[in-house]
Parts: C-alpha cells; sequence; structure tokens
C-alpha cells in the first residue's frame, strides 16, 4: 500500500546530521532551518497520505520549531504526524527525525499525552501479542530527549511490564518504539528505499498506535 505523491525529497546526507553539532542555539538552529527543515517539511507532505491510509483517519504532519528554546540548542529534529490538525504532542503519533548518529522512525506517546494510560493498559493486556509482533531490532525509549535506548530483542517481558505501569502511574513517563537508523546507512540517501522504510515501519508499529484509543 502507498500513496505517495512526488513532493521532491531527496534523502538525507552527512551535512543534514552535521547540522545537529553546530554550536550555539542561534548557528545550529540556522542550520536545521536552512539544511534539515526543508526536507522533514517535504518527509511530512511526502508521507501523510500514507499514514492517512494505513490508520484510516487524516493525518497532519507537524514539523518542529523550537520555539521555547531560549539558551541551549536542540539536538535532534523531527516531523510527527497525528489525527490532529493543531498539534501532536498531546496524541499519539508518529515521528521521523534526526540525531548527529542516526535517524530515527518510531512511534511515541509523550508526557503531555492524554492517552498515555489507555495505551499503557492495553498494550499489558496485549504484551504477548506485541513482543511477537515488533521486530527484534526495533529501539524502544523511556525517554525522547535521549538518542538512546532498548532494542526489542533485549526488552524482557518484565522489564516491559515495568515500563508500561511506569506510564500508567507517573506523570512524566513516556514510550517510543521504533527503527533507527545509522547515519552511514545507504538507504538514507536514496529516498525512494528511505520511504519504503518509512512505510514499513509505520505498518509494523501500527498495532501500538491502535491500542492508543
Amino acid at each position: 500500500m502507498s500513496t505517495r505523491i512526488n513532493a521532491g525529497f531527496a534523502g538525507f546526507t552527512d551535512s543534514d546530521f552535521d547540522a545537529m553539532r553546530v554550536p550555539g542555539l542561534e548557528g545550529r538552529m540556522e542550520a536545521i532551518i536552512r539544511q534539515v527543515r526543508p526536507k522533514l517539511e517535504r518527509l511530512g507532505s511526502e508521507l501523510a497520505p500514507y499514514l492517512a491510509e494505513l490508520c484510516a483517519e487524516p493525518m497532519y504532519p507537524h514539523v518542529a520549531k523550537h520555539a521555547r528554546r531560549s539558551v541551549n540548542p536542540p539536538n535532534d529534529t523531527w516531523v510527527a504526524w497525528s489525527r490532529h490538525p493543531r498539534g501532536y504532542k498531546a496524541h499519539p503519533h508518529f515521528q521521523i527525525g534526526l540525531w548527529s548518529t542516526h535517524l530515527f522512525i518510531q512511534f511515541a506517546i509523550i508526557y503531555e499525552s492524554g492517552n498515555k494510560t489507555v495505551f499503557a493498559e492495553r498494550a499489558a493486556d496485549e504484551l504477548d501479542s506485541i513482543r511477537a509482533a515488533i521486530p527484534a531490532s526495533f529501539v524502544w525509549s523511556k525517554d525522547h530527549m535521549l538518542p538512546d535506548g532498548v532494542p526489542h530483542a533485549e526488552l524482557s517481558a518484565e522489564s516491559m511490564t515495568e515500563w508500561l505501569a511506569r506510564l500508567r502511574t507517573v506523570k512524566a513517563a513516556e514510550i517510543t518504539c521504533g527503527l533507527h537508523i545509522a547515519r552511514g546507512d545507504e538507504r538514507l540517501r536514496d529516498p525512494d528505499s528511505l520511504l519504503r522504510t518509512a512505510e514499513d515501519t509505520f505498518r509494523r508499529l501500527l498495532p501500538l498506535y491502535k491500542l492508543s484509543f
């Protein structure tokens, strides 16, 4: 299934990842706005129809603006898709973004979402099916502000149960799951390959999204 339009997405190069290492807030934001944000905007438009078909509802792209920052530069940047046209942070969403080391394609429920309890309870009930459906190489994280996480193959059922319990009971808790692609991976330079990878990743993450409502 693919409903892509041709929005001119050109893939990612080393210079895009290097933008996330430019010193200082002003310099890094200038590099992000000039170098990375146009590509995220194209990705947002390119993949919105696919996600809308996949999720059976409109999915709206939102590119991170980092508008609240006044001192520290952002260490990552992204485009997110949610069912709400005005925002994504308060809702379960999908993301594609860059750290200086890798690109991520993931599902996320962050601390601002009111769906955390629903997801945590339903995911706990469907733990076995989740563990079977998620690819071993996908990465789980409890903190979207950190670049690393735990590969699915290394996250025990007991640990996942603890993560979900924390998501249900701790206000600041959050969870993400998805694919990390190292900056040197050839798929990043091949637009069609990266878009196919993104579509496949979102399809595999769809069960998590459906558990959120």
